[in-house]
């Protein structure tokens, strides 16, 4: 019983929305890092205006289109150690707690009195 107090709870991986929702945490990580360019942070700030900003083409594709596209570029032309160092800090992020197992009999009873209160 005791080796099961020392694990921590990981999320598991996989998936498309859970990939999905890591990628944009790794874009907002590396937007508010101070050793990516500047100049580059306008890759998704540029698409993600792009949904603000009237087009020309039709339909809602080229919209997707054009974010997927900036958010890739920039995640691309960021410096490989910082995505690396990043994207390590997002998969082994730990949910804070401990495994505890309910042992037989040692449930916590707590008593109490009910009390209606009248008019």
């Amino acid at each position: 019983m005791s080796e099961k107090k020392d694990r921590k709870i990981i999320p598991s991986g996989g998936g498309f929305f859970n990939n999905m929702a890591q990628r944009i945490k790794l874009i907002f990580r590396l937007l508010g890092d101070n050793r990516v360019s500047p100049f580059l942070k306008l890759l998704p700030i540029g698409s993600a205006l792009y949904f603000v900003i009237p087009d020309l083409a039709l339909g809602p594709i080229d919209d997707v289109a054009v974010v997927w596209l900036g958010t890739y570029l920039f995640v691309e032309l960021c410096p490989p150690e910082i995505v690396e160092e990043h994207l390590a800090a997002l998969r082994n992020q730990a949910l804070p707690g401990e495994w505890h197992d309910s042992e037989p009999g040692q449930d916590e009873i707590i008593e109490g009195e009910f009390w209606e209160k009248k008019g």
